[in-house]
């Protein structure tokens, strides 16, 4: 397979491919993805020495299965979500959201989300989600991504004589390894079975 910059993301393969039909489907399909996104980032599994929260594992999925724009079209949607005040966030509350919480902690983070949602769609269009290796390497750039921004930021806010990489990055690593492992073995399988289906 050619690593061209014109593979179809998972989301276009299905379902209608052009006119109204299309823009219905793709509204359809942001509004999904933010529900997933809101949900997933709720979801949280016992695990030492932190639990492990799906959010990450949402937006990179989310990011190879829909490509650049419209992975960028909902992971923007569902930022907005979150400005205007819902309770989207893994760390938000009915008490602590919105543009408030935003910019805390969690800030530098969620700047990762949008640029990881980016250049996961990317990789998707040069067809590395269809084998593992690949999809395994584009978790993993994404993942770094979404730590980058986010320790560049505790560090600002809270001084670079505190324990930044113990706070946001090291006790995650376990979890977020399961997460890149998962992600790399679904994402190719649905694409396998894509194309069994079509043949």
């Amino acid at each position: 397979m050619a690593m061209t910059m014109n593979n179809p993301a998972l989301a276009e393969v299905f379902g209608p491919t052009e006119g109204a039909a299309l823009r219905i489907k793709q509204v359809i399909m942001v509004m999904l993805g933010i529900v997933l996104l809101a949900v997933a980032s709720k979801i949280s599994i016992p695990m030492i020495p932190v639990p492990i929260t799906m959010g990450t594992f949402a937006v990179l999925t989310v990011g190879t299965a829909y490509g650049p724009r419209l992975g960028m079209a909902t992971i923007l949607g569902y930022m907005i979500v979150g400005v205007a005040g819902f309770d989207v966030f893994a760390g938000s509350s009915a008490e602590s959201s919105g543009i408030e919480y935003m910019m805390g902690s969690t800030g530098g983070y969620l700047v990762g989300y949008v640029c990881a949602t980016m250049a996961l769609g990317f990789v998707a269009r040069k067809g590395w989600d269809r084998s593992i290796g690949t999809m395994a390497l584009a978790m993993l750039g994404g993942n770094a991504l979404i730590y980058i921004p986010g320790l560049l930021w505790l560090g600002t806010l809270y001084g670079w004589d505190k324990p930044i990489l113990e706070w946001g990055f090291t006790p995650f690593i376990v979890g977020d390894f399961l997460k890149l492992a998962l992600a790399a073995l679904l994402v190719p399988a649905i694409w396998r079975f894509v194309g069994k289906a079509r043949n």
